[in-house]
């Protein structure tokens, strides 16, 4: 128990320090995958890693959604004639 609260602990400073733009996604991913690979097995660190390319992943993902529907709504509709 009291690895998950300093793994917790530990997660929470480097989210204070590390820049948004880099890390997007992969902290909470990490936090998850460590505790997951704590759970399971003891593989806290391969675990964390995991998380850390899935969470930056799915943000990354979407991103890239939430910019195709900026840009679908800023296209201006053209009225059938």
């Amino acid at each position: 128990m009291r690895t998950i609260i300093a793994f917790a602990a530990l997660a929470a400073m480097l989210s204070a320090a590390a820049p948004a733009a880099e890390a997007k996604g992969c902290l909470k991913g990490a936090v998850v995958g460590g505790v997951a690979g704590h759970i399971a097995h003891h593989h806290t660190l391969l675990g964390a890693a995991v998380g850390c390319a899935v969470g930056h992943h799915l943000a990354v993902e979407k991103a890239k959604e939430q910019k195709a529907q900026a840009v679908q709504q800023q296209k201006p509709s053209t009225p059938n004639h």
